[in-house]
């Protein structure tokens, strides 16, 4: 059971090895975000069409004819990657149980987005977990964990590239594990455990008033998707990519000046570079390109 890119690895080494694939389980048909074109197949359909898997696309986790596909099906196990939440009634279907992939090094990181929440809190380290489901979210007994180091210029579209690699490792050895029958489930410590909430509108704008390496890890963080955003003259700026820089603070938190033709913004200590933005209803330019068609008036701040 999978739906985005993340989950496509995790299918394709599962059906390189010697477990059969009996049906893969995704979200239906939809158009790309902000488009209006023909409904588009998921990447795990796409995938699953090319390994000539059989796909049922699900709406409705709750519909009995839901419940009863599977059931004909019955499966030995069911894997999650990049799903949705299951209800309950459905973890008992599988004969040696349901596990999922988690993006994380649990109990780090429960919830939806822990890839950008672990670059934007610092993280030097992180990795993927699996664990058999439980009714509470991301608090399953864990079967095994893979670890990988953060870069620190990495975003997080490339470590969720990089972790879905990963993650096909731990589930195709996990599969093994449940096979073989030397499965050693080790509960979570729930005093450890750390959130990592959905993300959305209010809570992705880039806090200014914060040192220049938490400004840098939050533009990270949320590159290139949904992406760090501030305001400038009203308008939305989105920032896809920053770094810290060595010039000296020379005002207010958001300020910006350029400087050797750079963009340079003061944080609440240090400054940033910004490399590549997109101003609300313009297209995605280059700090360079977007500084060669403006007149500065010396009075710019980001808000």
């Amino acid at each position: 059971m999978g739906t985005p890119e993340f989950a496509v690895p995790s299918l394709r080494k599962i059906a390189a090895s010697n477990d059969r694939v009996s049906l893969v389980v995704t979200s239906p048909d939809k158009p790309r975000e902000g488009a209006k074109s023909t409904p588009e197949p998921t990447p795990v359909k796409r995938a699953a069409r090319e390994l000539s898997l059989p796909v049922l696309e699900i709406d409705d986790l709750k519909s009995p004819s839901f419940e009863q596909a599977l059931r004909e099906v019955a499966p030995d196990v069911i894997v999650v990657v990049a799903f949705r939440i299951l209800p309950p009634h459905l973890f008992s279907i599988p004969t040696k149980g349901i596990f999922n992939l988690h993006a994380s090094l649990l109990p780090k990181y429960r919830g939806a987005a822990p890839i950008n929440w672990a670059i934007i809190n610092g993280e030097k380290e992180t990795g993927v977990t699996t664990f058999f489901l439980q009714e509470k979210v991301d608090t399953g007994n864990i079967i095994l964990q893979k670890r990988i180091e953060i870069a620190p210029d990495e975003t997080a579209d490339d470590l969720s590239k990089k972790l879905s690699r990963l993650g096909a490792d731990a589930v195709v050895e996990t599969l093994q594990r449940i096979s073989n029958g030397t499965v050693e489930p080790v509960e979570q410590d729930n005093m450890l455990a750390t959130k990592a909430p959905k993300l959305f509108r209010d809570n992705t704008k880039i806090d200014w008033a914060k040192s220049a390496d938490d400004v840098n890890n939050f533009i990270r963080g949320l590159a290139e998707r949904p992406t760090a955003w501030t305001t400038f003259n009203g308008k939305q700026v989105k920032i896809f990519q920053a770094r810290p820089s060595r010039l000296e603070n020379t005002g207010a938190p958001g300020a910006w000046r350029i400087e050797n033709n750079s963009l340079i913004v003061n944080c609440g200590a240090g400054t940033v570079e910004i490399l590549s933005m997109q101003v609300e209803g313009k297209k995605r330019l280059t700090a360079e390109e977007f500084l060669r068609g403006y007149r500065a008036i010396g009075s710019e701040a980001f808000l």
